[in-house]
């Protein structure tokens, strides 16, 4: 889902500045940009979002910065500068026109410029990181919830149609059997094949044929996978691949259906709910 959070917090002279913004994939993928040197926090922050996002991409930007002035000091090399200057002169004199050295040529030139380490103490940073963390990941929640509230509507819209299909075809199960059972014995009068109705074999081949086209177990199991997506709606606890599991099913239950009932009626039915159902599973994905 997607998502942000921003948070700062004061803590020891250090002022941490959080960032987290998340966007839709199907696992965890968290992020950070941190100063370097305190790499060695990035798992234990990692966790601490694991225990929040189930799901996404995660990008985490964390600036920190005294409270008394600045974090970084600038050098330069001025010999490296006129080295640089003097190379630039001399591809002029070579080419026979002039080249230009401009103010990004030097930012670029390894050693030119160069920045001192922060120096930053791990556990004076650790302190004023983790409360703004935890601040912008209550953020993030929120601005999700929202988010999610949105798609739990959505989703219970479309539900709603899928469930009709479903009735459609559940009133007409009883009459598949019936039907496919009529249809073979008219194909085999008018093949002109003349038949023992007293035959056990011929009933037990007819009896396998109808079984074949009965299609109640799928209603079934499809009203009661419709009947836990309801539910996983309605929790609040992460739902995201139980929803995506669920639609699987779904899609497998009416393509079983569609195969066994050889009925225009309900293959319409069928279409009709597998083309809202991959509006639903489009929509799963960006849920936590």
């Amino acid at each position: 889902m997607t998502g942000f959070g921003r948070a700062e917090h004061a803590s020891e002279g250090i002022i941490a500045r959080v960032e987290i913004a998340t966007v839709n994939r199907k696992q965890a993928d968290i992020h950070f940009s941190l100063p370097r040197e305190l790499g060695e926090l990035e798992a234990g922050l990692k966790k601490t979002v694991l225990g929040v996002v189930s799901r996404g991409r995660v990008n985490i930007s964390i600036n920190l910065e005294r409270a008394s002035g600045n974090d970084e000091s600038l050098n330069l090399d001025p010999s490296r500068a006129q080295a640089l200057e003097a190379a630039f002169i001399e591809l002029s004199d070579v080419l026979n026109r002039t080249v230009k050295l401009e103010a990004s040529d030097f930012l670029r030139a390894p050693g030119v410029i160069t920045f001192e380490d922060s120096g930053w103490d791990v556990e004076e940073a650790r302190t004023a990181i983790e409360p703004a963390l935890s601040t912008a990941l209550e953020k993030l929640v929120e601005m999700r919830t929202a988010e999610g509230a949105d798609l739990k509507t959505d989703l219970l819209v479309r539900l709603i149609i899928l469930e009709e299909h479903a009735k459609v075809i559940s009133v007409a199960t009883p009459k598949v059997v019936a039907r496919q059972r009529e249809l073979l014995h008219n194909r085999l009068r008018e093949a002109d094949i003349d038949l023992d109705l007293n035959d056990e074999r011929l009933l037990k081949e007819i009896a396998i044929f109808a079984e074949r086209c009965d299609i109640s177990e799928e209603t079934t199991r499809l009203d009661s996978h419709i009947g836990r997506f309801r539910e996983y709606l309605d929790s609040d606890e992460p739902v995201g691949r139980s929803l995506d599991f669920l639609c699987q099913e779904i899609n497998r239950e009416f393509n079983t259906i569609g195969s066994k009932a050889n009925d225009s009626g309900i293959g319409q039915n069928v279409v009709g709910a597998k083309t809202e159902l991959e509006k639903i599973r489009e929509q799963v994905q960006n849920i936590e």
